[in-house]
């Protein structure tokens, strides 16, 4: 059936769709022969020849799905060419093909979701979803009321509002506030830009769930394979056949 050249590649595990399109964008996919370029073009993988980088579209793969407990210290990164420690370095090597959902800054910590399942990846890390992600953040200072108030309402970011957060205060020690911030949205050092803006650096910063999956039970810098009854709750219905399909192969 024919679908766009960005979601087959996801689905076949080639890389996350918004990766999937730079790579068509790059010129290193050939259809039937031809380089496309185009985003939007269609295919069939049952009856066209696709091609990345001179190499066949792999098969399907068996879906995976991991949910990581990142250290501080520890890249969100493929490679690192300075040698530093990065979170395929916790992970043994048949889970070095799973691409990662949403990265952490190399200072903070937290869950990380890793699959080879493009449409899921497309799902959690796109900002149209609003999939919610938890944290636990000490900042500088006594925060009041008002600057709670102000953060939960939005605060102008690179010209434009953020989505309403769930900001509440949970302790106050040592000339430092600890918050439990909820975002339905993923902009580029979020969580720590607002802080800056409201003059309440962050001292701490910990992701401890994304939508309803938790690192309780994951010690640091370990992780854990969920299960198919997680994995079909947050997936979209067009990934469910599949997620069944890959599931009872095992």
């Amino acid at each position: 059936m024919p679908d766009r050249l960005q979601k087959i590649l996801a689905r076949h595990g080639v890389s996350s769709r918004r990766q999937a399109e730079q790579i068509i964008l790059a010129g290193r996919v050939r259809l039937n022969g031809e380089i496309v370029t185009t985003l939007g073009t269609t295919a069939d993988p049952s009856t066209d020849r696709i091609e990345i980088d001179g190499q066949p579209l792999p098969p399907l793969p068996q879906l995976s799905y991991l949910l990581l407990h990142k250290p501080v210290g520890v890249i969100c990164t493929r490679y690192d060419p300075q040698g530093r420690q990065t979170i395929y370095d916790l992970l043994p090597p048949q889970f070095h093909h799973l691409f990662y959902v949403g990265r952490l800054d190399t200072d903070s910590s937290g869950a990380v979701l890793l699959t080879n399942d493009g449409d899921l990846a497309q799902r959690w890390s796109h900002p149209r979803h609003h999939v919610p992600k938890h944290y636990q953040v000490w900042v500088k200072g006594r925060v009041s009321p008002a600057t709670v108030a102000k953060w939960r309402s939005g605060v102008l970011l690179d010209d434009r509002l953020t989505l309403p957060a769930q900001v509440e205060i949970w302790d106050y020690q040592g000339g430092q506030t600890l918050l439990y911030i909820v975002l339905r949205e993923g902009r580029n050092r979020q969580i720590r830009r607002v802080a800056e803006l409201l003059h309440h650096p962050v001292v701490k910063l910990h992701r401890h769930q994304i939508g309803h999956l938790s690192l309780a039970g994951i010690p640091r810098g370990r992780y854990r394979v969920l299960a198919p009854t997680e994995i079909l709750a947050i997936s979209p219905p067009s990934s469910k056949l599949e997620i069944a399909r890959s599931w009872n192969e095992q």
